[in-house]
């Protein structure tokens, strides 16, 4: 684990946004990158770009006027003030080594994320190891639906937007706060939330108290408001002796700040709830995203909301009008009878709501079908994974997305479905897609999961059934 200080800001880039005026951006239609490059161009800042694949994002980006060049050269970074990068671009990629020749400052974009929040008064960052995309989504749609106007820098696609980023007018922007390898430590928030916290991203953490350390930390750099699970042990633990910021609580106990009474829970594994505020009546929301995760994740955004003096039927129309984000049980349609649908869950914990939810709605049977991602984490929960797994009626696996590691851990899927009884893998999308779809009957939801290319898995079959 990195020392919580050294990942930080330096003292020399605070300012920098205030001294430069022409940044140049690697792999600018990245779902963390466009949402920035836009922003700072709607603040006056010229912009250029590159990235390899065209793409959806870089015709918007193009039609603000931002030029993007195809491919990685020297010459693309042109008299760039400063490069933002992302972890995925290697430090042989020409146009790092250009500026590094050139003695252009280099950033990676949680760096530059960090800084860019700096410019809104009221910055407003989402944190926890579940359910950040939504909730971010959420906030943003409630903002927008309330005439706030806020920027936006969110993980997932957002139908109300069209895109995973917005550009506002207001001193408002809302944003993830991702913890892994404590990227969530270059921000300064005003406003913060603290979703959950859970074991996660141990190869780099080592253990959960390093991980509710690291969130302390970041507590400690929210200068206004934090608002956190209070049925959460761990995420009170992260705000245990923090008294320069106000700290409200949210959950489903009666003591926390903001809490749900009156739950119905729906057929189709939507909640229907009222959202409390001590002894005050906010709203009531019937949602249509399934899952009480989802109903936390509604409260997370409604609390925030209501503290920033969002009114009830602002919050309601916006919660109910909220469909979901790309990759959060998003339904790809229904073939033969047969729903197919996407979700990110790659998690225990997130596979347990998901999965519980989707047994909940009423399907004939519900086909799982998961990508282990990281040999760390699969090792590490090997067991809470194969109880989550044995939640739907069928299971089927591919092989352990290495991502960034080696085997080290001498894991397999096989280690995890010996572990889940009727279950199988395979080494290719193709099989697992033939697989399903040769025994998947009328009612029937396949469902995909797993944090990494899983939903080509789910794309194919759905290409499949329409080819039939």
């Amino acid at each position: 684990m990195q020392n919580l200080t050294g990942v930080c800001s330096s003292l020399e880039h605070q300012d920098l946004l205030d001294r430069i005026h022409r940044l140049h951006f690697i792999g600018i239609g990245g779902s963390g990158m466009c949402p920035m490059a836009e922003i700072l161009h709607h603040k006056g800042y010229v912009i250029t770009g590159s990235d390899i694949n065209e793409s959806d994002t870089l015709e918007r980006i193009r039609g603000y006027g931002i030029p993007v060049s195809m491919g990685h050269r020297a010459e693309n970074i042109g008299d760039a003030e400063l490069v933002v990068y992302t972890a995925a671009a290697k430090q042989d990629n020409p146009e790092l080594v250009a500026a590094r020749e050139k003695g252009v400052p280099t950033l990676e974009r949680s760096v530059v994320l960090g800084l860019l929040t700096k410019k809104f008064s009221n910055s407003i960052a989402v944190s926890g190891t579940h359910g950040k995309t939504t909730t971010t989504g959420m906030l943003t749609q409630i903002l927008i639906e309330a005439g706030r106007d806020p920027s936006a820098v969110i993980g997932g696609k957002l139908p109300f937007i069209g895109g995973n980023g917005r550009v506002g007018k207001s001193d408002t922007m809302v944003c993830e706060a991702c913890e892994y390898v404590d990227t969530f430590l270059q921000l300064h928030p005003a406003f913060s939330i603290i979703l959950n916290i859970d074991g996660d991203h141990l190869d780099y953490f080592g253990t959960l108290d390093n991980i509710i350390k690291s969130f302390h930390q970041f507590c400690l750099q929210t200068s206004g408001c934090i608002l956190v699970n209070g049925d959460n042990e761990n995420a009170m633990r992260a705000v245990a002796g923090i008294t320069h910021a106000k700290v409200l609580t949210f959950g489903r106990s009666a003591s926390c700040d903001y809490c749900v009474s009156e739950l119905n829970e729906e057929d189709t594994a939507c909640e229907d709830f009222t959202i409390m505020h001590g002894d005050e009546r906010v709203c009531r929301v019937n949602l249509h995203v399934p899952g009480e995760h989802n109903m936390m994740n509604a409260l997370a955004a409604a609390a925030a909301a209501h503290y920033f003096g969002v009114d009830g039927a602002h919050i309601k129309t916006a919660l109910e009008a909220f469909t979901g984000v790309h990759r959060r049980f998003e339904v790809l349609g229904k073939f033969d009878g047969v729903t197919v649908a996407d979700d990110f869950a790659h998690h225990p914990t997130e596979l347990s709501s998901v999965l519980s939810s989707a047994v909940r709605m009423g399907y004939h049977a519900v086909w799982a079908i998961f990508q282990p991602h990281t040999y760390s984490r699969t090792a590490m929960l090997l067991d809470d994974f194969a109880a989550a797994l044995s939640i739907p009626d069928h299971v089927v696996m591919t092989e352990i997305l290495a991502v960034r590691e080696t085997n080290t851990y001498n894991i397999h899927t096989s280690d995890l479905a010996a572990k889940i009884p009727g279950s199988c893998w395979f080494d290719s999308f193709e099989e697992i897609a033939d697989y399903v779809m040769a025994r998947a009957e009328d009612n029937d939801l396949i469902l995909t999961l797993g944090g990494g290319d899983i939903y080509k898995c789910a794309n194919l079959i759905v290409e499949k059934y329409k080819n039939r």
